[in-house]
Parts: structure tokens; sequence; C-alpha cells
């Protein structure tokens, strides 16, 4: 069988539709109709099911030097994300894993379940320069799985022994659960948060973000950080032209109305193996506008799918990239939104953990 005689079919409360192979991956399986085709389709199948597989991290710190990030240390509780946003730049991440950036990054999630335990031991080692951690920079640590493995919330309380500054980038009211440790933190200058909102259609939400929380809801979680006393921004990201970019102004009023007091935004990336899945979602859930959302997406890419060049590739380039800067600045100029990198978090008060010992703490 080939796509015409079996066509991708949405899946309810996924993202996406597939499971191509990963580009690390040398074998290629393809379908070929044998004539049986009636007896092959199975409208009662089961919908994949989220599977969580242990993993022993030997780091969990990672580093860049990237010129376009905010941050140059970050850590990640889980590898995939349950949420199952369809434009998750970080699918193509699952291919080292030798499983597929489509339905595989959703379903099959890797938890780090010793992360509070070599968090504690990287930041004792003697040559550890303190920097702020953002907590969710490829994967989300409030996805629905840290329900049950609080992998993110043992983190959290490693930082906070330590007096430790981090930043967290969330699109889960699941964060309220932690406001304990976060508004602790907060009063220290340890902790800013980010939620990211990028757009206030429930529906499109539903089909784009399938298992992050409503974007009422996000906003919800907006005001409880802001009524505890925690810094929270909001990431109006990724903007996706045609689809979701009319809804800039709307989220950056709502969200400064809930207490988000610092903005930023990014466009749509589409890197490796996610230009296909893109395209196979546009084709399955918005097929009118397909066409004319990938013309605007290659016009902020220099004429391609995707740019990698540091320089454009979070803001894009072209007269479009440009309406985009220019609507986002008017924007935070009328509700007096600071840039997202503007709060300064105090890493002076950093007292490294101590190894453990078998003689245990005598003093």
């Amino acid at each position: 069988m080939n796509d015409s005689v079996f066509p991708p079919q949405a899946i309810k409360g996924r993202g996406a539709a597939s499971n191509p192979e990963g580009r690390f991956e040398s074998i290629r399986h393809h379908a070929e109709d044998d004539g049986w085709q009636s007896l092959l389709l199975d409208e009662t199948a089961p919908r994949p099911r989220t599977e969580v597989t242990e993993e022993r991290a030997r780091s969990v710190i990672t580093r860049n030097d990237s010129p376009d990030i905010a941050f140059d240390q970050a850590m990640n509780p889980y590898r995939g994300c349950e949420h199952g946003c369809v434009y998750c730049f970080a699918r193509p991440s699952h291919s080292y894993l030798n499983l597929s950036p489509g339905l595989d990054f959703e379903t099959k999630i890797r938890a780090k379940t010793n992360l509070a335990e070599v968090l504690r031991a990287e930041l004792a080692k003697p040559g550890y320069k303190v920097s702020p951690i953002n907590i969710g920079s490829n994967t989300d640590p409030y996805q629905p799985v840290e329900k049950k493995w609080r992998l993110t919330r043992a983190a959290l309380e490693v930082l906070a022994e330590c007096h430790h500054p981090c930043t967290i980038v969330t699109k889960n009211a699941l964060v309220e659960r932690d406001l304990d440790l976060l508004a602790a933190m907060a009063r220290e200058h340890l902790v800013q948060v980010f939620v990211s909102v990028n757009s206030l259609d429930n529906h499109l939400a539903a089909k784009l973000e399938p298992r992050a929380s409503a974007p009422h809801r996000r906003l919800k979680a907006i005001a409880a950080l802001a009524e505890a006393g925690v810094p929270v921004g909001v990431l109006v990201a990724p903007i996706i032209p045609a689809l979701n970019d009319k809804d800039m102004e709307a989220v950056l009023e709502r969200a400064h109305a809930a207490g988000a007091r610092c903005a930023g935004y990014t466009v749509l990336r589409l890197p490796w193996e996610l230009k296909q899945l893109f395209r196979e979602w546009l084709a399955l859930h918005a097929p009118q506008r397909a066409e004319h959302v990938m013309s605007l997406v290659q016009q902020m890419n220099g004429g391609r799918d995707y740019d990698s060049d540091f320089r454009t590739r979070m803001r894009g380039q072209g007269v479009f990239a440009e309406l985009l800067r220019k609507r986002f600045e008017v924007a935070c100029r009328k509700h007096g939104f600071g840039r997202a990198r503007e709060l300064r978090l105090d890493g002076t008060r950093f007292a490294p953990p101590r190894k453990p010992s078998p003689q245990g703490e005598l003093f």
C-alpha cells in the first residue's frame, strides 16, 4: 500500500498522524497494496498509548553557546513530550534514540529517573560555575507524565536547597503544583517562569498542541504564578503565519492582564523531519490554507522550509517577519512589557551540595 491507498488520518489526542523513520535509520519501510486492503483497514484499532521508559542519565546539565539563546545551561527531565505539539522543533531529537520524530516522540517518553542525584553531583564539582539553568529548553518539564514521575519537582528541590537560579518554560498548568517551591525561590530572586501561549483559539490549540493545557488554562496559571510573587513572562511561540499570527496582540493583552511582565516570541521552525510532519498536519487540519502557510514560511526562510542561520532562525527574515516584529514591539509598548531576558537572577548565594559520604553528616 502507499499514501494514496492509505493516507494518514488524524488521531484524536495526538499531534502527529504518522511515524516516519528518523534521518539516521538505514532501513526504510514502504507498504504496498496486495489486494487485501479491506481486511487491513481497522477503524477500531486502539489509539497509541503513552509508554514511559526509565533512563539512567550520566549527566543532566547541557551547555550551549548559541548567540540567539538567552541561557547557556539547560536541563530536560524527559526525552520526548506527551503534549504532542506538531510544530515542536525538538521532535527530530528522537532520531538519536532510533525512534520516530512522529508518534514515537509523543508516545515513547524517556524519564531520567536519577535526575536529582546526577544534578546534585554536577553542582558539587569543584570547577562548577553558577549560571541560571533553563528547565524545559527541549521538552516540557510539566508535560502530563510529570504528574506521576515528579522529576521536575525533584530538580527544583535540589536547586532550591543550593540557592541555584533557574528559569522554566512550560505550556502546562501543572506548574501550579510547585508554587510552594517557586514562591520561596522567587523571594531569593532565584527563578523566573515563562508560559508559552501562541493562540487563544481552543479548537486550533487542541489540534496543534493536543495534550498541553488549553490557552485559557495557561492564562490562569500565569495569574496564579504572579499572585504568588513568582516573576512570570509569556512566550508567543511559535507564531505560524496565516494560522495563529492573528492572535499575537490578543495573547499579549490577556497575558499582561493576568500578571505577565515580560514577553518574547519566535516563529515556526521546521528542522529535519519536522518539515514532513508539519506539511502532513496542514493537509489534514488546514488543507485550504496549507499552500499559503508554507509560502509565508518559506518567505521567512530565504525561500526554504527552514534556514538554520542563528541570525534569523528565531525571528525569520523578509517582509512578513518584519511585520511580525513591528506588531510585537507595538503591542509590548502598549502594555508595558519588558523583554524576556531582562530579569537578573541571583547566583551569589549558591551553596554547592555536599557529596554523599559513607560517614554521613557529622557536623
